[in-house]
């Protein structure tokens, strides 16, 4: 039995360790790598002063006068692609200011995005010239002589789930940093931002430690299964030799004796010794890592989906329409109203409705047009609708996070405000929703497996809970164990390697040879 342990850790790690390598490389590089996505946040800290004027249209006028265009939009493949039948309609709307030009951005309720004037309601796309309008507005009158439009392509490999958001305009700015700003033609937001480091620490990150060259290879069909199986391998490989380690390991405890010249481990050579001690103490940690990395790929489908369908997402919204929302038109702003005002959105829930201002601080305020906030029984309604025919066990106002409900890894307290309100389903999933009185957003969706799922991957890779998340204690422990996990990873290679060379047949049969003229030569000698 020891002997097969022994085999299965050898030739998987033969199989694995450069892989573990990359892991270990680009999960350190994760550490300290900024998102390249904008956050809504970020975007209004970058927005344009929206300052509404007499004679712009209302969000329910846009969408009428829109109509045609967007008919004739939704025949195109991209357009048509799933859809279902029936009339869309409006689920949220924010006013924004792209280039000068004031837009509605509409969510409809078939999850698509549209951009319309707010002067004539026609639907808007920005050309490459906008573009670069919106990209001085962005970096600031003083650096928009260095702006210069790129190319417009369909897809960035480091953009993901931009689908509705395409083509997509690439500016550089020319500031010694080689700047970029990604555009997006069907709306004019500023999707990503970045520089040559950020991207740097992208692709030696994020992009080598879940395998996204496959994508670019065509195979992006089959990664995470490629995924899969890889980790499994590696699962299996650092348990065999976490298990190898400690039944070698002789510190001479309890009258077991060491091996020669007291050592406690039986190696002489440089890598096979700090392959021992590297795995011995940080086998464990790598073993946790493996093990999550492994279970981030849903193997068997054996978790939940993480957040509500777009069916689930309809159904919380409603099917009523807002008079309030679609009729409300802009005016300029009163003095209660911050100067800096870069937005304005629309939020419903069944037939009420909340306008926020929000400015570049990330503050947001209620207006007068709307609600200041939902009302309990809106978002007892919604919750009724998502539950469907599970009944809901209660309703509470959370004003501290939970286990579950944290900011963490470029999701601050935008994404993640309180006061929230938690209710909970009486559903045998054990279903908790996450909700956002002010705006009515649908935060987060947990079921029993989603918070084990929690526990099972983000506790064990992220190390997110309790006393392990201060910092620096958290990067400390971090850092520290992935240093342990490229040692070892690295030493595993390099012993890996000189294994494999030596069971190689041409290097048998070369050593044979050699072997064969040295007794020849000795009997010559005799002779």
């Amino acid at each position: 039995m020891k002997r097969l342990l022994f085999e299965i850790h050898r030739w998987l790690g033969i199989l694995i360790a450069l892989f573990m390598v990359l892991w270990f490389f680009s999960g350190l590089v994760i550490v300290y790598a900024g998102s390249l996505n904008q956050t809504r946040l970020q975007q209004r800290a970058h927005g344009e002063i929206l300052a509404p004027a007499m004679g712009w249209l209302s969000v329910g006028e846009a969408w009428e006068r829109s109509a045609p265009q967007r008919r004739e939009a939704a025949r195109t493949p991209r357009e048509s692609r799933g859809e279902s039948k029936g009339e869309a309609s409006v689920a949220q709307a924010r006013m924004v200011r792209h280039a000068g030009v004031p837009l509605w951005l509409v969510d409809d309720s078939r999850g698509r995005r549209h951009a319309l004037s707010a002067i004539d309601g026609s639907l808007h796309q920005a050309d490459a010239d906008e573009a670069l309008a919106i990209a001085a507005a962005w970096v600031g009158a003083d650096k928009a002589a260095s702006l210069r439009f790129v190319e417009t392509a369909d897809s960035f490999a480091t953009l993901r789930n931009t689908d509705a958001l395409r083509p997509i305009h690439r500016i550089a700015l020319e500031d010694g940093s080689s700047s970029e700003l990604l555009i997006s033609a069907h709306t004019g937001e500023v999707l990503q931002a970045s520089t040559r480091v950020d991207r740097g620490l992208y692709w030696a990150g994020n992009w080598l430690h879940v395998f996204r060259p496959l994508d670019l290879m065509g195979w992006g069909d089959i990664r995470h299964d490629v995924l899969a199986w890889v980790s499994g391998i590696a699962l299996i490989a650092t348990l065999t030799g976490l298990i190898v380690g400690w039944l070698r390991w002789r510190p001479g405890w309890f009258g077991k004796r060491p091996y020669a010249e007291g050592r406690s481990q039986p190696y002489r050579a440089f890598w096979f010794r700090w392959h021992f001690w590297s795995g011995l103490i940080g086998g464990t940690a790598a073993l946790l890592w493996v093990f999550s990395g492994f279970l981030n790929n849903n193997p068997w489908q054996i978790f939940s989906q993480a957040n509500a369908g777009r069916d689930e997402a309809a159904r919380y919204q409603g099917a009523e329409k807002s008079p309030a929302m679609l009729n409300w038109r802009p005016s300029p702003l009163g003095a209660d109203i911050v100067a800096d005002t870069v937005e304005l959105s629309w939020h419903r829930l069944g037939a009420e409705s909340v306008l926020l201002a929000h400015n570049r601080a990330g503050q947001r305020q209620a207006l007068d047009a709307g609600r200041p906030q939902f009302s309990e029984v809106a978002v007892a309604s919604a919750v009724k609708r998502l539950a469907g025919e599970a009944p809901v066990a209660g309703q509470v106002v959370q004003n501290e996070y939970d286990s579950y409900y944290y900011p963490r890894h470029n999701r601050g307290i935008g994404d993640r405000p309180l006061p929230i309100i938690r209710a909970e389903l009486a559903d045998a999933a054990g279903t908790r929703l996450y909700i956002d009185p002010q705006d009515g957003r649908l935060l987060l969706k947990q079921d029993s497996s989603r918070r084990t799922f929690r526990w099972l991957f983000s506790a064990l890779h992220h190390w997110d809970f309790g006393w392990f998340y201060s910092r620096p204690l958290w990067d400390v422990w971090m850092v520290s164990w992935c240093l342990f996990g490229l040692v070892l990873s690295i030493s595993a290679t390099v012993v890996g390697w000189r294994r494999l060379v030596r069971s190689l047949p041409l290097r048998k049969s070369s050593a044979r040879a050699t072997e064969a003229q040295v007794q020849l030569a000795t009997e010559t000698q005799n002779q």
